[in-house]
């Protein structure tokens, strides 16, 4: 998360407390602080123009980076930057959020907020299986946090813990706090996960300005050790943050896997402004070695940032998931929604396939979100020449899709969601380019930022005359996994209330349809 001034705005009265203590308070003394906010979320209706109905947003205020993604005890853990005082970016706290499924998610009371001194930057958070730490009361284990602890007026950055012994509800700050110091200005954003052939945890780490990685190792995580670095590589234009690294099998080979190492940035993505990047390769507990020198994008669109995945998701279920923060630096404090900012990804499940003796990362919504479709449409064979209007029984604004195109004699196939007569997203398969592109130039309102506007490409992947397509349209975002899952997009889009029509087209000359299901999603809220 890059370094944003922020001057403090005047809050209510009864709202002095909430970020002032210096220690963290118990959920009981939170309670009474949140009187403002909690009046504020009451109001939300969750029915607002452009909130999102199936992705996951604050009811409130503020929030960024996804943060300390974990599973325990039949919950999956969000915690995300978050503002409790506003509806910009600052005084970051981390915000939390609870779910049984990945689609119905329960606000949560602060999880760790700013201090006097320092704010709550990114980090992670692991179930404490052996107790390494020391820090749980019981016999079970405790949740730690590992997090940036950014001090405004220092310009500094160090690492520090909380620990929770109550399956996350409160949060106890370590009391040798920091853990690791290196005395930088910008070191933020630690991933921190179990390295079982060593039996110890480690590390991945960035140093923003100089474009890389550190790796560190502890048995305890109080005690920090060095092991290696990584970069500049690949993209390194922009200041780099968020890193994350995992292992994952490759499709179609029992057995086989290769280390995927993550890492976004601040600036200089494809698409312009901020993104992410991706390396597969090998981890040998102290360095990560790559196999590839050429870069490889996460997403394709302008909108996902911050990915990272969760840990401790229970070995029976064996699938790495992980969601981002859906929106770009460049315009974050502008878009034109109220009283929340930002929402997150639908959560995706990672795997890695072997392309023309390339290994790709694979991204594929999770099988949960099935659970939220209602009427299902089905067209097939058709041929398209021109734009085809599907009436008024295919129109929604909350939608899933999944269809197949063959190109024919034309030289564009693709769809329009959220149209009407001035307005239009469009998804399309381009045969003479060999790229599949999301264009949201006509998308609504585009206006409350010179760089919001754009049509964004990515390759198809070989010789293709056909192309699938999975695609996930709410009231305010477009999600396409193209290919199974090999080219996604991820883009925002503000269109208005009556902009729902559903359109195919084709350019250049007739193509087909071979198939278009549909279904309307229902909403997580109620």
């Amino acid at each position: 998360m890059p370094y944003i001034s922020v001057s403090r705005e005047p809050r209510p009265e009864n709202c002095t407390m909430v970020l002032r203590f210096r220690d963290f308070l118990p959920l009981s003394a939170l309670l009474v602080c949140f009187g403002h906010y909690q009046s504020m979320a009451q109001e939300v209706t969750y029915q607002e123009q452009f909130r999102p109905q199936f992705h996951f947003s604050p009811a409130v205020n503020w929030m960024n980076d996804p943060n300390g993604m974990v599973y325990y005890d039949g919950e999956y853990h969000l915690f995300y930057q978050h503002n409790p005082e506003g509806i910009q970016w600052g005084h970051m706290s981390w915000g939390h959020a609870i779910s049984t499924d990945l689609v119905h998610w329960t606000h949560m009371p602060l999880a760790l907020p700013e201090t006097d001194s320092t704010m709550a930057f990114s980090g992670s958070a692991v179930v404490d299986w052996q107790n390494t730490s020391g820090f749980s009361t019981s016999e079970k284990p405790p949740l730690v946090a590992i997090y940036t602890a950014h001090y405004p007026t220092q310009r500094k950055q160090a690492q520090y813990l909380a620990y929770s012994n109550d399956r996350g509800r409160t949060w106890i700050p370590y009391e040798n706090n920091p853990v690791l110091d290196i005395g930088m200005a910008d070191f933020r954003d630690p991933k921190v996960f179990w390295y079982p052939p060593e039996e110890k945890w480690v590390m991945v780490i960035a140093l923003s300005l100089e474009r890389k990685l550190h790796f560190y190792e502890s048995n305890d995580l109080k005690e920090w050790d060095f092991l290696s670095s990584f970069g500049p590589t690949g993209n390194a234009d922009g200041i780099w943050e968020c890193p994350d690294l995992f292992e994952l099998d490759i499709e179609n080979e029992p057995g086989v896997s290769r280390w995927v190492l993550e890492v976004d940035q601040g600036s200089e993505a494809i698409a312009g402004g901020s993104g992410g990047q991706y390396f597969v390769g090998d981890f040998d507990g102290t360095t990560f070695t790559p196999e590839h020198s050429d870069i490889r994008w996460v997403d394709y669109g302008k909108d996902f940032y911050a990915a990272v995945s969760w840990s401790d998701v229970p070995a029976d279920d064996g699938r790495r998931i992980w969601l981002g923060w859906m929106n770009n630096w460049l315009y974050a404090n502008d878009i034109p929604t109220y009283p929340w900012r930002s929402a997150q990804s639908i959560p995706r499940a990672l795997t890695l396939r072997r392309i023309d003796d390339d290994l790709r990362l694979v991204q594929r919504p999770v099988q949960e979100l099935q659970t939220l479709r209602l009427d299902h449409l089905r067209l097939e064979n058709q041929v398209l020449n021109g734009i085809m209007d599907l009436g008024e029984e295919f129109a929604g604004k909350s939608m899933e899709l999944l269809v197949e195109f063959e190109i024919g004699d034309s030289d564009e196939v693709g769809l329009r969601v959220h149209t009407s007569d001035n307005e239009a997203t469009m998804v399309s398969f381009n045969f003479l380019r060999g790229t599949i592109s999301v264009n949201r130039r006509e998308s609504g309102n585009i206006d409350f930022h010179p760089t919001f506007s754009g049509h964004y490409h990515g390759p198809v992947l070989g010789f293709k005359t056909r192309v699938q397509l999975h695609i996930f349209v709410d009231w305010s975002s477009i999600e396409v996994f193209a290919e199974d899952g090999t080219i996604v997009f991820t883009n925002q889009i503000f269109p208005a209330m009556e902009s729902n029509r559903l359109e195919l087209y084709s350019k250049g000359g007739p193509a087909r349809l071979i198939s278009l299901d549909v279904w309307k999603l229902d909403s997580t809220w109620e």
